[in-house]
């Protein structure tokens, strides 16, 4: 198939470019903050486009289903714990965060590996999106925090008070955590018969 390498190629690239974008976030080099934003948006559109492929071109391959998910936590899971060894970020980004969302994101995409593998589908809702939507703002608008912060800019007051972003972490985390029990909830009879019964 003409296409059939693209997406696992995108899938790649996402996982090689995390490396760079966490060296680039805690480098002190001249631009390094920006070059990190401009990585992470790069590997965010590999994430858009191999499933996009994938899907216009009906192209399900066992590399895709096992590492596109793991790549994509890959990248959003490396952003949030850099963000917390970050001394400026120390206010903002606290480690019961990430314990929440570590914990929803590992479990939900094990579990959904694990379904795709036993050929049964894990039921979804719009929570899933409205998540990730604020898991990529949040990280976008902490980046350029960082960024201003870099080049000694004079901050706009919604980026310049941490309980800002403080608050913005809080929701998405709590909104992180429910669509995972959301999920939990859902596909409750289909794991029961997945792991429980003979």
């Amino acid at each position: 198939m003409k296409y059939k390498w693209i997406p696992n190629l995108l899938t790649s690239t996402r996982m090689l470019l995390v490396p760079v974008f966490l060296y680039c976030l805690f480098a002190d080099f001249s631009h390094s903050k920006f070059l990190a934003l401009i990585i992470f948006i790069s590997a965010a559109i590999t994430d858009a486009y191999d499933g996009k492929i994938a899907r216009k071109h009906n192209i399900i391959t066992k590399f895709g289903i096992f590492f596109d998910p793991l790549a994509d936590k890959f990248l959003v899971l490396s952003a949030f714990y850099a963000f917390m060894f970050l001394p400026v970020l120390s206010t903002t980004v606290k480690l019961w965060m990430i314990i929440l969302i570590s914990f929803r994101d590992i479990l939900v995409t094990l579990l959904r590996m694990i379904m795709q593998f036993k050929g049964v589908t894990m039921i979804t809702s719009k929570f899933g999106k409205i998540k990730t939507t604020f898991q990529m703002i949040t990280i976008h608008l902490i980046l350029i925090f960082l960024i201003l912060k870099s080049y000694s800019v004079a901050i706009p007051a919604i980026l310049y008070y941490s309980e800002s972003l403080y608050i913005l972490m809080v929701i998405t985390t709590l909104i992180t955590f429910y669509t995972g029990l959301h999920y939990m909830y859902h596909n409750y009879k289909t794991l029961e018969g997945l792991f429980f019964n003979k």
